[in-house]
């Protein structure tokens, strides 16, 4: 299959992931992949030492502070393995992206970071809620069903906030909660309730000339099995007008590089979709399905 692009991975400089970024890079390399990018983490509410927030250290291994030096050492990295394949004139384009975790929590600092020349691509995510735990923590079989409800809505609206800001290139796997609440606990929601303000979040993405992700992640959850986020929700955002889509397998291993691309890649074909796009020095570039 033509056009095989995973622009959304994580190297050794993501803390809950352990490869290095050659490694990764490898791996596209020998499964074909076109053009591929390394977005590690990096969380905004979690940017500097935890003396500087006045908390201490999580007791989840995941949870850890001076996200500032992960992001320089992937920034280098990336750099240097991207001057590296130039060299070689390899048969990859190679990218230098970030996962932009919570930039609602400082969006002046995090404005400052997406300024860095040496990036090529920005995913803004949303992992986590004020005062809450990180969404992979939560036990979601404590909550009742109107709680549940609650959560999801007080998500939404963070994601809304997020696409009213605007600074990213494109906002990351929409629908992130579910792979937790879902994909994991095995509790299920109505995800139609959340339409309205989805289709808020869409045109304010639209308008602002940005873009979503389509994140395979959820189609190796054996309790989800669709992509983040689903056909429904990328048909609305297709309907709406929006054309700006990225693809990534949110891989943390050298095995799930590239993992549920094709078979995304069909469903997006059968929405509608023509093009997929890229981004090279924060330029989107568009290139048919």
């Amino acid at each position: 299959m033509k056009n095989l692009i995973d622009l959304h991975s994580h190297s050794h400089n993501s803390v809950d992931a352990k490869y290095p970024t050659e490694t990764m890079i490898n791996a596209a390399i020998k499964k074909g992949i076109s053009i591929y990018a390394i977005t590690d983490h990096c969380e905004m509410n979690r940017y500097y030492s935890d003396a500087h927030y006045g908390v201490k250290q999580s007791d989840y291994e995941y949870e850890t502070f001076d996200n500032a030096a992960d992001f320089e050492k992937s920034m280098k990295e990336n750099t240097a393995c991207k001057l590296k394949l130039r060299e070689e004139n390899a048969n990859l384009k190679f990218l230098s992206g970030i996962e932009l975790g919570q930039a609602t929590f400082d969006f002046g600092l995090s404005e400052s970071l997406i300024a860095d020349k040496r990036l090529d691509f920005v995913i803004a995510s949303i992992h986590q809620l004020k005062n809450r735990d990180d969404f992979a923590f939560i036990k979601y079989n404590k909550y009742n069903d109107e709680q549940l409800f609650s959560l999801c809505e007080e998500y939404f609206e963070e994601i809304k906030k997020l696409c009213a800001w605007g600074k990213f290139d494109v906002l990351g796997h929409l629908t992130y909660i579910l792979r937790y609440m879902e994909g994991n606990a095995g509790r299920t929601i109505n995800i139609s309730l959340f339409y309205q303000v989805i289709r808020e979040c869409f045109k304010l993405i639209i308008h602002s000339g940005k873009g979503i992700e389509v994140n395979t992640s959820g189609l190796r959850q054996k309790k989800f099995g669709k992509t983040f986020p689903d056909f429904n929700i990328l048909h609305i955002y297709h309907e709406m007008g929006g054309e700006i889509l990225t693809i990534g397998s949110d891989s943390h291993t050298p095995e799930d590089v590239g993992a549920g691309i094709p078979e995304a890649l069909e469903m997006i074909k059968e929405i509608g979709f023509k093009w997929l796009c890229y981004y090279e020095n924060r330029e989107p570039h568009f290139i048919g399905v």
